[in-house]
């Protein structure tokens, strides 16, 4: 008992700056709460809570009892013997009032400053559930509700219109989106509501003048509400989303040229491998996802040559329309079948070994199993049945092979730097841009945009938009009539230092606390929570830390 005493009375020092304007009285320690009996010190005066004018005119006391942090893991209540006092203002409505001690009392509260804020801290932080088992932890109990309603009463801090503000759009749940505006200098979020709407935005711009530059991605719906809000305000399209919606051009157009990405293979000589290929090519249009992916094949190009659209074809054969578009840009049915590369296993190095052993007439996998663990083999009797299961139907052992890349590869290796990439990039890229004209002329045009972005120099730009529309590439073309549409906008994007990675950062902030409260807050909540803990964590980085002794 005398060590509790002990810690409580050196924790105890901790609230005394809180009960300075009173008298302690005196402190009770027990295994289930520490109480602090104190009393207001009288003749001092205090000002009324209506109208703030100093009264000493007693009319009675009356205790209050009031919760603290836990003191040495125990509960701390401090009942405090307060004044009610006259006012002495004969205008004011108020007649008597009850005096506050700054930093230990609230008005209708029956927890202390410091309490109050350790609660609504980690209401923000932690939201209902996570936050009450939390404070559980520390020794005080509330409820999810009682810590979301303490929460909800937080004020949120003043608005203050930004010189820069970032826009963008986020998932809420399904299909409903919500906006989020970002002040893109302080890098704190302001606010966010439910929808996308142009005029909900043009009517927050209209209520907040002032604003001189708007980062956005290249939505219509957030130009049209910028325009109308703030048609002087500079708008700004981010240069990652420009980069990001050419980058998707380029894949549809590897997508459309999907024959020519083998070319990007090295030559192999007539006599290395044809006959074990064609014999690969056999087995898989005798398996049964090769006679289904052959007759699909046969039929969607038997539709799709009179002229008919891929929807009509996905409606009468009952598919997905990407299924169709995919088989009817295909020039073979082995192209939609493409078989991923083998990965490396353990087993590799022993390939040699086991097709000497088969072609010696040693057939079982078990014992072919043993005599590879005395050469040093640590993998599983199972990977070796496999491996020579082929060897059973006459087709050879299942060699790593590479494959051609695909699409999304392509449009990675065209959008990547030169300096950055791979050496094998490097080898392979080349020799399929002299094979397909088209993606050659598509790797030159991202080259010059991406020219563009490095040097900030917009000055080329209707030049390059002019490029793209005399292509002849459908994807480049629509995307050469968007970016038209909004050249001074993608103008500004390429030469300002402005964009909307402050936009994107915060999203992710707000992926995260609807994560953390399982997706079922509501809009209010999301945007209580979002604003007060960007403000808390900027409260507590700008906190001087104290130097250790």
């Amino acid at each position: 008992m005398m060590g509790s005493l002990l810690l409580c009375s050196v924790e105890l020092v901790s609230l005394l700056p809180q009960l300075s304007d009173v008298h302690v009285v005196s402190v009770e320690v027990s295994d289930a709460v520490v109480a602090v009996y104190a009393r207001t010190r009288s003749g001092e005066p205090a000002g009324c809570t209506g109208c703030g004018r100093l009264s000493e005119w007693c009319h009675s006391r009356y205790a209050r009892r009031l919760a603290d942090v836990t003191l040495a893991g125990r509960p701390l209540r401090v009942d405090l013997s307060v004044r009610r006092l006259y006012c002495e203002n004969t205008t004011c409505p108020k007649v008597t009032f009850t005096e506050q001690v700054p930093g230990l009392t609230v008005r209708y509260q029956r927890r202390t400053s410091r309490l109050q804020s350790l609660v609504e801290d980690v209401g923000v932080v932690l939201a209902g559930r996570g936050g009450s088992r939390m404070l559980r932890i520390l020794g005080i109990k509330l409820s999810r509700v009682a810590l979301l309603s303490q929460l909800m009463r937080v004020p949120l801090p003043p608005l203050v219109t930004p010189q820069v503000l970032g826009v963008d759009d986020f998932a809420l749940d399904g299909g409903t989106y919500g906006t989020l505006l970002v002040d893109a200098t302080t890098r704190l979020p302001l606010t966010l509501w439910e929808g996308r709407d142009a005029k909900q935005l043009g009517r927050w711009l209209r209520e907040h003048p002032g604003i001189d530059i708007v980062c956005r991605d290249g939505s219509l719906t957030y130009r049209q509400g910028i325009t109308a809000g703030a048609p002087e305000a500079v708008q700004v399209s981010d240069r990652f989303h420009l980069w990001q919606g050419l980058s998707r051009r380029v894949q549809d157009i590897a997508s459309a040229h999907r024959g020519c990405l083998p070319a990007a293979l090295p030559t192999v000589s007539e006599d290395d491998h044809p006959p074990v290929e064609e014999t690969t090519q056999n087995a898989a249009a005798d398996s049964r996802a090769g006679r289904h992916a052959q007759s699909l094949f046969e039929a969607i190009q038997a539709l799709t040559c009179t002229g008919r659209s891929h929807s009509s074809v996905a409606r009468e054969l009952g598919l997905d329309r990407r299924t169709v578009r995919k088989y009817a840009r295909a020039r073979t049915w082995q192209e939609v079948m493409r078989r991923p590369p083998r990965k490396p296993s353990m087993l590799d190095p022993y390939l040699d070994y086991l097709r000497q052993r088969w072609d010696d007439g040693q057939h079982s996998a078990k014992i072919l199993h043993e005599e590879l663990q005395t050469k040093g083999y640590l993998g599983h009797y199972q990977r070796v049945k496999m491996a020579v299961a082929p060897l059973r139907r006459g087709l050879p052992i299942d060699e790593p092979c590479e494959r051609p890349p695909s699409p999304r590869e392509t449009a990675r290796w065209i959008t990547t730097h030169p300096h950055r990439r791979s050496p094998h990039v490097n080898e392979r890229l080349p020799r399929l841009l002299d094979h397909c004209p088209e993606l050659k002329l598509t790797h030159d045009l991202v080259r010059r945009f991406a020219t563009m972005l490095d040097n900030r120099d917009a000055a080329p730009l209707p030049g390059w938009l002019g490029d793209l529309k005399k292509s002849g590439l459908g994807p480049l073309v629509g995307f050469a009539g968007a970016l038209h549409e909004d050249r001074h906008a993608v103008a500004q994007g390429i030469t300002t230092p402005y964009n909307s990675g402050v936009n994107e950062g915060r999203i992710t902030d707000v992926k995260l606390q609807k994560r953390l409260m399982a997706g079922r807050a509501g809009v209010r909540l999301l945007r209580h929570r979002v604003v007060l803990i960007a403000h808390l964590r900027r409260r507590h980085a700008d906190r001087p830390t104290v130097p250790p002794r």
